[in-house]
């Protein structure tokens, strides 16, 4: 087998599982392949000149174990003659071959990952035989290597016949390799002139007994790239182990998914993107557990003098139990916590991914109601989209896991504690669902840039966009923030990062060199509202227009034809002119602006509805005495979720409303506005379960207000819940009949029609001796009624007294 590696970046193929690390036999001393626990296996120089043995520094800080720190004045000096200053020492479990063995290694400034110095070799009774190249131990043998023995393994892969790889584009080559043999291969170099012309190679495992070989080949230019037959595309070596290493790659594609969509760059500005992103290619994660540690400030929990609150862990079912210890473990593993003896004590919530994983949440509510709310300010996004002005392009950043990132101040981290049920740990980091974590955020991030902010980069929490006026300013403000982001010792996720764009989402709006408008998908259920077919669909039609007219320009002339047809007298007669009327309506509304600027100085309003059919939601602020809207919010339920009852249908809208508007509500105190009474006391239910502990794990991170309001007053968000359906009316009646209950909520709010139509009511008063006359008057235009005083009297006695309701 062998695996292939491209310059500059790595990516998953098949057969090659994300789930699985290759190492290679490139070696320029005597070493064996080895591991020391808890740590990613290493190289293990074997240096009989050594007294000690030593491990590298930044091995040893992913090592789980007795940190034991020495004088600092003591060093020693490696058989390559380099001087190394010890920082310390640990007990840790070194694994050669198929045996582990427990020993004292010294942390040091080395080049090599590990040195087996002499007192490991004695006191294991290692045999060196360098004739064989092997260490022996307890009958084991163990293979060495060396430069001059890697470098007889080591083959080229020639093309095997010309290929063409389309611009920007991903193909398999077929390959032959020069050698073959009974170990397995890496192809883990590609030659650097094929690579410097934007041409990468996957990593992935291949057989060299095989005639040919696939390698799967990357092309990041905008032009066609043409391998000749017979040309070196690949360089293999041999592969000693396959190791284990969950989500090694679950962030590889760096290189390729950031250099996306240059268009508008020429061959010489891409270049100098592409040498740019390379140098500072460690600044971005590569896998999940690759998440940066600020130091530059630490979170705070301050609770002031209010006593420790502990609450007892909730009980786990069984099955569960492995997959907690298990997270506890790759987090202690990782870094993310630790041990705790304090007083404090949170419980835990498990809540299902959706691709079935589980992630492990912490329940703080009554954690962050005794603390002391952070003031510190969030930016104004109004006088951030005004900033954007004058730019062409647009680049945008976002940190991987931000909030790991920052620590946690040492005599709050027993704040942050929780039980398994099996010991105590706390957050050596800001974990999620903390109140004060995004004021918290917001301060790192504007200090970590302090005097690049409105000049050369735009940031909102963990939301960063670089501007500028000519391509040369705009590269070198990116050089300027990846400064310091490198410094502050941040890192980034590649998936998230786009450069270099005529057109960018930035929180919530489309931004763009012409100016800021709304995103499409936010007004998409109003653009996609079907052709009203009662007058009752028409009402909930012109309503939504009606409570936000002052957005469209000649809201009354447009809306006329609708209007009229709404009245108690008309009958509904869809004509050539309501159809202009409706579709003009609508054009205005997505053409005209009619979503305003979000300003963080006025409190977002959330007002959230659900019907039998879908769930709805619109997001406004109060400006001048009006509530101005920012954004509408609209989904269709699914077949099981229209099985849910009111309660959790309103719960639904909630959750759904608040995650499509993150970016405006996460960090700031909101109202949300219902028309259903028993949320605010399903929101703190004691112990929730199952899809509700999920949900209220996921609003725990905002803080918002709950406000009643009655359903006749809730029409903007009913609107867009109850759009009309031609399956509602026979979805309700069987619904209905299966269950004998009321299944439509929105009835409650509905208008009452009158049974008689406009022409029976004409019928009729014209039938009647005392009406008919006054009414005939009317029709014939004798006399104007309404505009003679004593006539309209008159009209009422006559009326009042056919119905006998007149008073002598």
């Amino acid at each position: 087998m062998a695996v292939l590696r491209g310059e500059g970046c790595l990516f998953s193929i098949n057969p090659l599982k994300k789930d699985w690390k290759f190492r290679t036999l490139r070696r320029k001393k005597w070493t064996l392949l080895g591991r020391i626990y808890f740590c990613i296996p290493c190289l293990m120089l074997v240096d009989t000149g050594a007294n000690v043995t030593l491990v590298r520094t930044d091995l040893a800080q992913k090592l789980k174990g007795n940190f034991i720190y020495t004088a600092p004045n003591i060093s020693l000096k490696t058989a390559t003659g380099e001087k190394a200053e010890i920082h310390g020492k640990l007990d840790a479990a070194i694994e050669c071959g198929s045996r582990k063995f427990q020993h004292k290694i010294y942390v040091a400034h080395i080049t090599d990952h590990c040195i087996l110095g002499l007192d490991f070799l004695q006191k294991f009774n290692f045999m060196v035989d360098l004739e064989k190249n092997e260490i022996r131990t307890g009958g084991e043998e163990i293979p060495l290597f060396s430069a001059s023995a890697e470098d007889s393994k080591l083959c080229s892969v020639l093309a095997k016949e010309k290929t063409i790889i389309p611009a920007r584009s991903e193909c398999l080559i077929q390959g032959v390799p020069e050698a073959s043999g009974k170990f397995r291969y890496a192809v883990t170099d590609f030659p650097s002139h094929v690579s410097q012309k934007g041409v990468l190679v996957a990593a992935t495992l291949v057989d060299l007994k095989k005639e040919a070989i696939p390698v799967r080949v990357l092309n990041l230019d905008h032009k066609p790239k043409t391998v000749d037959k017979g040309a070196v595309i690949a360089t293999c070596e041999p592969v000693v182990d396959i190791v284990a290493r969950p989500q090694e790659f679950s962030e590889s594609l760096r290189l390729p998914l950031i250099l996306e969509n240059l268009e508008g760059l020429n061959e010489k500005q891409r270049t100098a993107v592409k040498e740019l992103l390379q140098k500072f290619q460690n600044l971005f994660s590569t896998s999940d557990s690759d998440v940066g540690r600020c130091n530059m400030t630490q979170h705070r929990v301050n609770t002031g003098n209010h006593p420790p609150i502990k609450q007892y862990p909730r009980r786990l079912p069984l099955a569960k139990k492995e997959e907690a210890e298990r997270l506890v473990k790759e987090m202690v593993d990782n870094g993310i916590i630790e041990e705790s003896s304090g007083p404090w004590t949170s419980p835990i919530v498990l809540v299902k991914k959706k691709d079935g994983s589980t992630r492990f949440c912490v329940d703080y509510r009554k954690l962050n109601e005794i603390t002391i709310k952070d003031s510190y300010p969030l930016p104004r996004i109004y006088d951030t989209l005004d900033a954007l002005n004058g730019s062409q392009w647009f680049s945008t950043l976002d940190l991987k896991s931000g909030y790991w990132q920052v620590e946690i101040q040492p005599e709050d981290k027993e704040k942050t504690a929780f039980t398994t049920g099996q010991g105590l740990w706390q957050f050596k980091v800001m974990p999620f669902g903390l109140c004060n974590a995004p004021a918290t955020f917001e301060r790192l991030m504007e200090t970590v840039l302090r005097g690049l902010t409105s000049e050369a980069c735009l940031v909102y929490l963990d939301d960063i966009i670089i501007v500028g006026r000519t391509f040369q300013e705009r590269l070198n403000n990116i050089r300027k923030l990846f400064q310091r982001l490198q410094k502050a010792n941040l890192k980034l996720s590649p998936k998230k990062c786009k450069f270099f764009r005529k057109e960018v989402s930035y929180l919530g709006h489309i931004i763009s060199a012409v100016g800021v408008k709304t995103d499409p998908e936010k007004t998409k259920a109003v653009v996609d509202w079907p052709r009203p077919e009662t007058v009752h669909d028409l009402r909930s039609f012109l309503g939504l227009y009606t409570y936000y007219r002052r957005f469209v320009r000649n809201f009354s002339a447009i809306a006329r034809p609708l209007h009229k047809l709404t009245e108690a007298r008309s009958n509904f007669n869809w004509t050539e002119e309501c159809e202009k009327s409706f579709n003009s309506l609508k054009h205005a509304l997505i053409t005209s602006p009619v979503l305003t600027y979000p300003r963080t100085d006025k409190e977002f309003i959330l007002d959230t509805d659900a019907s039998i059919e879908g769930i709805g939601a619109l997001l406004s602020q109060k400006i001048r005495n009006e509530e101005c809207v920012i954004a509408y919010f609209s989904k269709s339920l699914g077949k099981p979720e229209r099985n849910y009852c009111v309660t959790r249908k309103e719960l639904l809208a909630i959750v759904k409303s608040i995650e499509h508007f993150h970016h405006y509500l996460y960090g700031r105190k909101f109202l949300l506005r219902t028309d259903h009474a028993s949320i605010r006391w399903l929101l703190n239910f004691r112990e929730p379960e199952g899809q509700i502990a999920r949900w209220i794990q996921r609003l725990q991170e905002y803080n918002f207000e709950i406000q009643h309001r009655k359903g006749t007053s809730h029409g903007n968000a009913d609107a867009l819940s109850r759009r009309p359906c031609k399956e509602s009316c026979k979805h309700c009646t069987n619904a209905e009949k299966k269950f004998g209950v009321e299944t439509d909520i929105s009835l409650k709010v509905l208008t009452t029609e009158d049974a008689w139509s406009s022409s029976e009511v004409q019928k009729a008063q014209l039938e009647d001796p005392a009406i008919r006359p006054i009414l005939e008057r009317k029709l014939n235009s004798e006399i104007d009624l309404l505009g003679k005083k004593s006539l309209r009297k008159t009209l009422q006695k006559t009326i009042l007294g056919s119905l006998g309701l007149l008073t002598p």
